[in-house]
């Protein structure tokens, strides 16, 4: 888990907390306050989705390329042992 989505968690649920008292003691301000931080709570969470896929992806594509690095010196190998079919 990435900074982003620990920071975004954290944002979300305090948020919510806030929200909530606001809402029980009747406080529009900590209500709003509280709505607030949890749509950023939200927004840092899908950056941090986001940067997640991303890296995920490039791990992916590194993978494939190191595979596609060892089947072509494998077959540099066997064209270059000298064996023929004839």
């Amino acid at each position: 888990m990435n900074n982003d989505k620990v920071k975004g968690t954290i944002d979300d649920t305090v948020g919510r907390v806030k929200r909530q008292t606001g809402e029980w003691t009747g406080d529009t301000k900590t209500q709003v306050d509280g709505a607030a931080q949890q749509i950023k709570g939200k927004a840092e969470k899908a950056v941090g989705n986001i940067k997640d896929a991303v890296h995920d992806a490039g791990n992916k594509m590194h993978d494939k390329a190191k595979d596609a690095k060892t089947d072509a010196d494998r077959e540099r190998e066997h064209a270059g042992s000298g064996h023929r079919n004839s």
